[in-house]
């Protein structure tokens, strides 16, 4: 299994594991300044606003690799003025508008861009894209774009992880690398090499029609999914929890719904992402450690969210010409949780039922290890042992840490508590989200009690 098997799918481990991302300066007005410490602003809305101010100046130039840089430009200029001047109250509307007339700019400058400058040029300073399209199939959304255009077919899977982790999820190379076990320098490439196909390819920056848009709905489907659990649990960084890209890949699931809605797959996302989201409140503790799902809260789940996802996985069933796909078992695995006044009433076998089935449609060791925690709650810690050794005797999860976690807790459970702390120790060691490696090493240090 590759490495992005591990994070685009299965990551319902985590539900009871962890629970279970020469110019032309600024003109326009955008509100009054604040005083906020510039530099802390300005890394906070380049994790937040980054892809929105790509999508946006792509929209102009046509190009991803030009956008990523003129919005890098504007980030630059934000360095420099905001020391003096205060930070804005929209700084992202500031950037987004500084990158925008970079744009304009380059545009102008380039003959060859002198027809889309008689087309948009006059209207990009001044007018607003509409917010809300009467047509459904003409929905304006820039990030929704940037989704369907980094899923084209002409890039390989792995470039179009690396190139949405990088405008989408705002995560540095670096951060990439460390995610999917890969050097910095190859996914570094890919990114290049992405970006460079999309330029001499003349690949169109739009939400494709009929036959085109089916083609790469599976890849769009799986880049919402990775866009979401990057923000529901960060591959890296001080933070456990990056809310905004679980809000950015929620509304853009939303909306290809409306756009495809009879689509049951897309349905099916739609409800797994509204039961997750669901149970982002009670997920942290106010210090921001994880809270094991056994231990949550539940009157913190979000009953709204709720409702809609149950509402969302009955659209997927009626839809469904035939068996559920992956999308929608893993919705109805989050819908057994939903429906469970406590920990203690969850249907375990239903949940460990589930899991045998998506194994069978979508085979992956991710899943299995999530059969097993189904199973060591429905039939004890010792069957589902077995499942974890046959997975540590393989090569597909040796470097991911909810391994050893999982077995961790099936060693502990069975009162072999030295073998359980030396798990929970090497999980800690193998975790890269400094959140997690604290709760690791907060359960190995349990073993001992």
């Amino acid at each position: 299994m590759s490495p992005s098997a591990v994070r685009t799918r299965g990551q319902g481990v985590r539900w009871w594991v962890v629970e279970p991302q020469p110019a032309v300066e600024p003109r326009p007005a955008i509100g009054p300044r604040t005083a906020v410490d510039p530099r802390t602003a300005i890394e906070t809305v380049f994790r937040l606003e980054f892809p929105r101010v790509v999508a946006a100046v792509t929209r102009v130039v046509r190009d991803v690799g030009i956008a990523e840089e003129l919005a890098q430009d504007a980030l630059v200029a934000a360095l420099e003025q905001w020391p003096g001047d205060g930070v804005p109250d929209r700084p992202g509307a500031w950037l987004t508008a500084a990158a925008r007339h970079r744009a304009v700019d380059l545009v102008r400058r380039r003959e060859n861009y002198a027809r889309k400058l008689r087309e948009i040029g006059r209207t990009l300073e001044d007018t607003p894209p509409p917010q809300e399209p009467p047509d459904p199939d003409a929905i304006d959304d820039d990030l929704l774009r940037l989704v369907f255009t980094t899923c084209h077919p002409v890039l390989s899977p792995e470039a179009r992880t690396a190139l949405t982790l990088r405008l989408l999820g705002g995560l540095t190379t670096a951060e990439i690398a460390r995610a999917y076990l890969v050097p910095e320098p190859t996914v570094a490439q890919r990114v290049v090499r992405a970006k460079r196909t999309l330029a001499t390819r003349n690949i169109a920056f739009e939400v494709p029609y009929g036959p085109d848009r089916e083609a790469r709905l599976g890849s769009v489907l799986d880049v919402i999914y990775l866009i979401f659990n990057e923000g529901y649990a960060a591959t890296a960084g001080d933070d456990w929890l990056r809310p905004a890209l679980c809000e950015d890949a929620l509304r853009l699931a939303r909306q290809l719904a409306a756009l495809m809605p009879k689509e049951p797959e897309v349905h099916g996302l739609v409800s797994l992402l509204e039961f997750q989201a669901a149970r982002t409140a009670a997920r942290t503790a106010p210090d921001g450690t994880p809270v094991l799902l056994k231990d949550q809260n539940r009157r913190r789940w979000n009953r709204m969210l709720i409702g809609r996802g149950i509402t969302a996985l009955d659209r997927a069933g009626a839809t469904s010409p035939g068996a559920p796909g992956p999308y929608a078992l893993q919705a109805a695995i989050a819908a057994c949780h939903a429906h469970a006044p406590t920990y203690e009433d969850t249907d375990w076998t239903a949940i460990a039922t589930l899991y045998a089935l998506l194994a069978a449609r979508a085979p992956s060791p991710v899943v299995e290890l999530n059969r097993a925690v189904a199973v060591s709650m429905a039939d004890g810690p010792g069957p589902a042992l077995e499942i974890v050794d046959t997975l540590a005797a393989g090569s597909a999860l040796s470097d991911y840490h909810l391994l050893p976690s999982v077995r961790g807790d099936l060693l502990l459970r069975l009162g072999r508590t030295a073998e359980a702390r030396a798990e929970f120790e090497r999980a800690a060691a193998l975790a890269r989200n400094e959140r997690e490696r604290e709760l690791l090493l907060a359960r190995a240090a349990g073993c001992e009690a």
